[in-house]
């Protein structure tokens, strides 16, 4: 018995010590009316049926959305929903109505609801400013986790700068930002667009917040989408990622062929890296890392100017005779495809933005992930250990392929590196960011090796 007591006292303490960390939970929703909530922009109804906020599509109206009267900046958010079939929706939070921002829209954060086969429900979107932060193509288990016409369980965690989301228990977001710290959480019924029609229903259920003795959960391995300039948050750490570029100076690189940096064209200004503008035939100050990689991840951000190009180089080798020209090795290429001439060079757009320049073209993107010249873009470049090679652009894969394979020889064999013998079938190579002699800017260079 004495046994059994102490067990239970154990058990009993425990509870209490968890309570005690993470805090209590505040049910955002009575279950039978909509106290404490208030409705913005759109017509969408919101009705409360059965112990649940229902959201009922309506026509010709804009986005609707459900808001809670309090703000919020740091919280744990918790809620069950399920929606009907193409019915697009989502969970505001840190979110903003303001006379001053597009006459009071609504802005902010969202956790999408997508029960489509595209399937980025627990992704992260900018409400009426910035568009898609984190799509979950970069984390397959993540785009699994929702199930159609069955109850979802939400969560979010808003803990400073990090914001990470699962669906059913599943991480499918991580992202770093520090663009808005407070703002109401919001039930969005989006305005009727595609396959959606009038009468379309989405039921949320068992809303409740955490806003004292916040615990983070512990850190997982998907992808984080770090928006603060040359910052490696808790996770990326832990991941093994380090910053290739300081936000400074030139530690860890050189000119291609020398011994220290050119003393031409780079500079570092404002934390970015910047490539200074050339008539456009003095070419060939690229600069290179000191180290050389083999199977790595580098993600980075680049800006164009009108007309430009440049590239992130790869398995660089100094042995080969370059003629003055760029430094020779895979290339991620970096181009205006509108307006500079070299995308309509090569083969079949091999030599357009984020292919594999002169031997690859890459699938190309919906105009509304092209981000426009003069605003930055987000790359990353994966060499798995099997030689497998992905490019990335702005959250979706643009090219995927097998280095050292026999289609990957007979490409090369087809292209301007046929007269390099052993071209890019080093074991690793330097990387090289590339002085094509216009205007581009570079940041957040972020690398780690894989096993």
């Amino acid at each position: 018995m004495n046994k059994q007591i102490c067990l239970l006292c154990a058990a009993l303490w425990s509870m209490a010590a968890l309570s005690a960390q993470t805090g209590p939970w505040t049910k955002l929703f009575d279950g039978k009316t909509l106290k404490g909530w208030n409705q913005k922009d759109g017509q969408a109804k919101y009705t409360v049926e059965n112990g649940q906020i229902v959201g009922t599509t309506v026509a010709n109206t804009t986005n609707s959305f459900l808001c809670t009267n309090e703000t919020y900046s740091d919280f744990i958010l918790e809620l069950e929903l399920k929606v009907e079939d193409k019915m697009n929706s989502g969970i505001q939070f840190r979110s903003l109505s303001k006379p001053d921002y597009k006459e009071g829209r609504v802005h902010g954060y969202q956790m999408e609801i997508d029960p489509t086969a595209r399937a980025w429900s627990g992704g992260i979107y900018d409400e009426a400013r910035r568009d898609w932060l984190y799509i979950p193509n970069i984390n397959p288990a993540g785009k699994k986790a929702f199930r159609i016409g069955e109850w979802n369980k939400y969560r979010i965690e808003a803990i400073g700068t990090t914001i990470r989301t699962w669906v059913n228990g599943v991480p499918v977001a991580h992202l770093t930002d520090d663009m808005t710290a407070k703002g109401f959480i919001a039930l969005q019924v989006h305005a009727i667009y595609a396959d959606m029609k009038e009468g379309m229903k989405i039921r949320w259920k068992n809303i409740k917040i955490q806003t004292k003795n916040l615990k983070s959960s512990a850190l997982d391995d998907i992808p984080v989408i770090n928006l603060l300039q040359n910052d490696l948050s808790a996770q990326e750490k832990a991941q093994g990622f380090s910053l290739l570029f300081n936000g400074r100076d030139f530690t860890g690189w050189r000119g291609v062929h020398a011994d220290k940096m050119p003393d031409r064209h780079w500079s570092v200004m404002d934390g970015t890296i910047n490539v200074k503008p050339s008539d456009g035939s003095e070419t060939g100050n690229d600069i290179v890392t000191l180290e050389q990689y083999g199977a790595f991840e580098l993600v980075f951000e680049f800006k164009l100017t009108e007309g430009a190009n440049s590239g992130v180089k790869y398995f660089v080798n100094e042995d080969f005779d370059s003629g003055g020209k760029s430094g020779i090795g895979l290339e991620y290429q970096i181009l205006d495809d509108e307006r500079h001439p070299d995308a309509k060079m090569g083969a079949a757009g091999n030599r357009t933005l984020a292919s594999l320049y002169d031997l690859i073209p890459s699938y190309k993107l919906e105009k509304r992930f092209q981000r426009p010249i003069g605003t930055w873009n987000q790359g990353r470049l994966v060499v798995y250990p099997n030689n497998i090679v992905q490019h990335w652009l702005n959250g979706f894969k643009a090219i995927e392929y097998e280095r050292k394979s026999n289609i990957f020889d007979a490409l090369v064999a087809r292209s301007k590196y046929e007269k390099y013998q052993g071209f890019a079938a080093g074991d690793k190579g330097n990387l090289l960011l590339q002085d094509h002699g216009n205007e581009v800017s570079f940041r957040n260079l972020k690398i780690r090796t894989l096993k």
